[in-house]
Order: C-alpha cells, then structure tokens, then sequence
C-alpha cells in the first residue's frame, strides 16, 4: 500500500517560494544523499550493524568500531555512546564528537506502550547491576535506559532482554521509535478504547522492518484510549486519541505533526475518526509519507513537523487518503478536555475488574537496578505480575487486590518511591543531563533532585498540580515548552560575572488542558545555585494572586513580567 524509493509516490507537494529546490524528497525523485547521515543511511542499513556488534566488535572493543557505526547505525539498536567525564558544559557545542565520546554507551531498552511482566522488569534490574554499574533511568517515553554499557557486553544483554521478550531494536536512530501507550490501557474504568491491539499490530508490521528503517528522522508515536489524554499526543509525530464518534462509537482521533526541540510545533488534528482495526493501516500510511516525502536535505528540517506546517492538515489528509490508503477515513469529532491536571496515573485507584493499580513517583525517573528488581518482587507479591511504565517517568503496579494495597504502598514508601507524592516529587521530571549525554550543557537529575527536596522543605503546604521540567540543553527531550516551569540548561553569568551553569526560564506551558507553549519573560535566566530561590519565590507570588481554582499555566499568562521574575 505505500510507496516505496523504487516506486515514489507521483504527486507533487506544494512548494515553498524560494525553498531551495531539492529538498531531499524521495517521493519527487530526489534519492542522491545530501548530507552525512543520508550518506551512511544509504551506503548501509542501520539494522545490519547488529551483525557487526555480535561478530566483531564485541570482540575486538571499542577502537574496532567503524565511525559511522559508532556516530550512527549503532543508534538502530539503541546504542549511543555517552559523554566523557569531567567535559564542561562550555566545551559541549565546541569540542569534536570523538573528543566527546567515552567509550561506554547508553542503552535504551523499548518497552511499548509501557507494558511489563515481573520477569521482565526483574531481567531489567539484573542486567542494570552486572553490566551498566547499577543504572537504570524510566524516560518520560516509557523506556529504560542503561550507561556504562560495554561494547563487549552488549550480545549478552540482547540474550538476555529477548529471552523475556524485550527489545532494543529502533530504540534509537531515524527509525519507528517505541510506541506510547496509556498506562491503564485496558483497565482502567473511565477507558474510553484499549488501543493495545493496535500497538502489537504495529509493532509486528513495522518494527524491524527495513521498508521503514530509513526515515528522514526519527519517528515518534502514542496511542491511547484515555480520557486523561495521558501519552503527551500533542507533541508526536502521529497519535491516536481515544474518542466517542456518534454514529460509530469508540474509535481514534488521528493527530499528525508534533515534535518540541528547538522549533516547538504542536500537533494538528486531521478530523478523521478511526477504528481500532485500521490504526494500523493509517500509521503505516502517515509513516510512509515521512519516508518518501519527508525533507533529508537539512537535519533541522527532518521532522515530520515541517512537512505539516508546510503543506497543511487538508493537504496531508488528502495525500494519505489519495495515495496511500486508497480509500476515504471518516470524520470525526475531537477529544474532550480532560477534567484534571494530573496525568501519571500516580496514587490508588480502582480498576475496571474491581481490583486496583497502584502509581508511585521516583525522583525524576531516577532508579537503579536493585531498586527494579525489590518493585518487581513486590508486584509479584500484591499483584498479577502486570506492570506498567508512564510517559511522565512514573510507574504502576496493577490487578492488587484490596486487602494487599496498604502492605503494597508500604513496600513502595520503604523504597523511597512515593505512592502520595509531593507536587514537587510527583510534576518534576528531568532528562538525563551532562552526567552521561554529550549534547548537555548542564546537569539535570541530581539538580531535579535537590530542587524537590528543597520545595518540599520551603513550601511544604503547597498542594496545586504543578509541572516542572529541567533540560540539559534545547533539544527539549524533558518537554521544558510544555511545562508549568520549564528550565532549559545554558551557561549564564552570576553576580560576579562568572560563566556558571543555569537556565532560560519558560512559564505556563501545557499539554491537555489548553495546551499551548510556555511564556518566556525577556532577560530572565537563572543560575543553577539560584533556581530553588527563584522557584519558591514565583510559586509563592503564584498563591498571592491565584484566582479561585486557577492553574498556574492560567495565572502565569496574565502575570506581570515582574511577578515572573
């Protein structure tokens, strides 16, 4: 049903006045590789180096890895190689990669829709102590990600993941990322549609299959039957959203064009109402048109993003009826305003069987391997074996009954990982920062961490939802513009006049209620020693002037640039 680079699709986009004419489309002919990336995407799948890790670089190390292995196709499999330590901030955007490289990688291991076994969890944690020296960070895509990863190590841990049905496969790379899932899919009572089918169906079609395993860039997806809207849709690539048709009943919403990093595009709805039964069908389609008319020429513009605002909700619409799935989709109404802020599923709530899962908050994600393995023995304990992981780095434990919950939350509280958070512990969440990325400028869990417990301490009466996102760089991997306050890591300069780490500051962004991106108030930046000062100060002005019930992306869109400040 889609095209193909043999056979491109024959129509033509709409073009930009004075865009430079070759924009690297396949579907209008243009197949010559216009930058590095497309060169080495082309000269080799990035799913072949698999081969190349297991036979020769697990066993000659490090120095036998070819460069574009190592830079690239190594990324199919969820392999980056992480920073080295004691590499400043300042040196991040100027130094080589080589320079940059240590020779230890980051390993993200998939795990769509969120779903996990006991098992797999525990496999999860025992890989984290013997090979990646206790790591083990939940993303705010459902993932987890290992460092400290040997090359020679890495044949080993495939074993072990694939006997328990994991997979590192396109964690990474241009390619189908994980697909996000609702956390309570399929359990959940107020579930609109259980969208899991959907996403085993895609998983079987696309993952690993090289028809698709050479995008512009990469690809993200979220699927979810939630009236909380809990799988960020509005800032993926595609996402299909739970809603009631009036004539068809329950079905998706299909959404198209999202992405955040340094060029923030909200998704747009395309007004088509789609069945459990052909998402499917219209994935492989939306994907198929970033493949063939997606932009290879420029990176910055290889989001499907752009083609989007490009062309226009009708315009891709019709593209993927016409040429595609040679067939009409039905319209469709949108989702309905979620009624609350909070959407991690975090506390005890009862399940549609009348039995109860049961979310609890890390500190930003952050766990290690025997944390993982003592969650997974306590859910095999309280529960059916069933977990999940959120989009916001939390994580559920389902199917408790209600005589084990209290022993469950104890067993979780024990462990440090809260069941009835804080606002602070429960909205703030950080990317992995300059401890182990090389494209960061500032250091983000452990200040995440310290920020929480200072609020905790400061403002210990506090009690409104409130999201507080800390990148280490632009490239907005924590969703700063999206969040209540967003903090994105650059170097700036304190009283002295010394370069010091600290943020650019983003106010009132949203996702779900009105979703919108954040204010930035001109001039406002903050050191890293300062940001628990600032934070206290402007949620303190927030309480002042907060209106009966307001949000505080509400409030922060009316504020004073001085109340912000």
């Amino acid at each position: 049903m889609a095209a193909t680079p043999e056979k491109p699709a024959t129509a033509t986009p709409r073009r930009k006045a004075g865009r430079h004419r070759g924009e690297g489309q396949w579907a209008v002919g243009h197949f010559t590789p216009l930058n590095g990336n497309e060169q080495f995407k082309k000269d080799d799948d990035g799913l072949n180096v698999r081969t190349r890790i297991e036979t020769i670089y697990s066993k000659a190390g490090f120095d036998s890895i070819d460069p574009n292995d190592l830079r690239g196709r190594m990324r199919w499999w969820g392999l980056y190689t992480q920073r080295k330590p004691g590499i400043d901030g300042g040196k991040t955007a100027i130094l080589e990669p080589e320079e940059l490289d240590d020779e230890y990688f980051m390993l993200r291991v998939r795990i769509d829709g969120g779903r996990l076994t006991t098992e797999q969890l525990r496999v999860i944690g025992e890989i984290s102590e013997e090979f990646a020296r206790g790591t083990a960070d939940i993303t705010d895509r459902q993932n987890v990600q290992y460092h400290w990863i040997r090359i020679e190590d890495v044949p080993e841990i495939w074993n072990r993941l694939e006997a328990v049905g994991l997979s590192t496969t396109e964690a990474c790379g241009d390619t189908p990322r994980v697909i996000l899932g609702s956390p309570v899919a399929g359990i959940a009572e107020d579930e609109i549609i259980d969208g899991t089918p959907a996403i085993d169906e895609i998983q079987r079609r696309i993952i690993g299959n090289k028809d698709f395993s050479n995008l512009p860039r990469k690809f993200k997806s979220a699927i979810s039957g939630s009236p909380l809207l809990d799988v960020a849709h509005e800032i993926n690539d595609i996402a299909f959203v739970g809603v009631n048709h009036p004539e068809h009943g329950p079905g998706f919403d299909l959404w198209v064009g999202g992405g955040l990093s340094t060029n923030p595009k909200l998704g747009v709805r395309l007004g088509a109402w789609v069945p459990l039964d052909e998402v499917p069908d219209v994935y492989e389609g939306v994907i198929s048109i970033f493949r063939d008319y997606g932009y290879r020429r420029l990176r910055t513009r290889a989001r499907l993003k752009f083609l989007v605002a490009d062309w226009g909700a009708a315009r891709f619409r019709q593209v993927l009826e016409d040429e595609y799935l040679k067939r009409q989709l039905v319209d469709g109404p949108a989702p309905e305003q979620p009624v609350q802020q909070w959407r991690d599923h975090v506390g005890v709530h009862r399940q549609q069987d009348g039995r109860y899962y049961v979310g609890f908050a890390p500190r930003v994600g952050r766990v290690d391997g025997t944390t993982l393995t003592k969650i997974a023995e306590l859910a095999e304990r309280h529960g059916s074996g069933r977990l999940r992981t959120t989009a916001e780095q939390k994580m559920l434990v389902l199917d408790v009954t209600e005589p084990q919950v209290e022993s469950l939350v104890a067993g979780l509280e024990a462990l440090d990982l809260r069941v009835n958070p804080s606002p602070f512990r429960r909205g703030t969440m950080a990317c992995t920062g300059i401890e182990f990325c090389k494209l960061a400028i500032v250091d983000t869990k452990a200040r995440g961490a310290s920020l929480i417990d200072e609020l905790e301490r400061r403002i210990p009466d506090f009690d409104v939802p409130i999201t507080i996102n800390i990148n280490g760089c632009p490239n907005a991997c924590a969703r700063i513009q999206v969040a209540d306050i967003g903090l994105k890591g650059q170097l700036v300069l304190d009283d002295d006049g010394n370069q010091v780490e600290g943020f650019q500051v983003h106010l009132g962004g949203a996702l779900g209620l009105e979703a919108g991106f954040g204010r930035k108030v001109r001039g406002l930046k903050v050191t890293s020693a300062e940001l628990p000062d600032y934070v206290e100060r402007v949620l303190n002005r927030f309480q002042e002037e907060r209106e009966d019930g307001e949000r505080f992306a509400t409030w922060a869109a009316r504020a004073s640039e001085e109340a912000l400040s």
